[in-house]
């Protein structure tokens, strides 16, 4: 015997019509964040050297760039899920947890855009 509305199984929702896109997002990304992070790792354990030169010269390929960019959007993403999850779950009262939830919306969206700015300032140069 199920708990669940008929319209709650067809439409894939639990009892708070909410989370199923959340928990999708999270899985996806974290699938995503497997094969962007291995081509990171191997990427600069192939580089001769990690100094600016090599680096700069290795991020102004446009497979390089491109990549690297993703990389960090996608885990800025899954990262910004991920402390969603932990504010709703264990910040007491609903003042402080709606001013979490913005205040980490905002500083993932600087520290994301940051990150980016500094990866595309450096493909392209000064």
């Amino acid at each position: 015997m199920s708990l669940r509305s008929p319209l709650g199984r067809v439409l894939g929702t639990g009892s708070a019509k909410d989370g199923t896109g959340h928990w999708w997002a999270q899985r996806v990304s974290a699938v995503a964040l497997i094969p962007l992070t291995l081509w990171l790792f191997f990427s600069l354990l192939a580089l001769p050297a990690l100094d600016y030169e090599t680096v700069r010269t290795w991020l102004a390929l446009p497979t390089s760039g491109f990549l690297a960019v993703l990389t960090v959007a996608v885990m800025t993403y899954h990262s910004y899920l991920g402390t969603t999850v932990v504010t709703e779950d264990y910040v007491p009262g609903a003042g402080m947890k709606v001013f979490t939830l913005m205040l980490l919306r905002f500083l993932y969206v600087l520290f994301g855009g940051a990150s980016i700015f500094a990866i595309l300032r450096v493909a392209f140069g000064s």
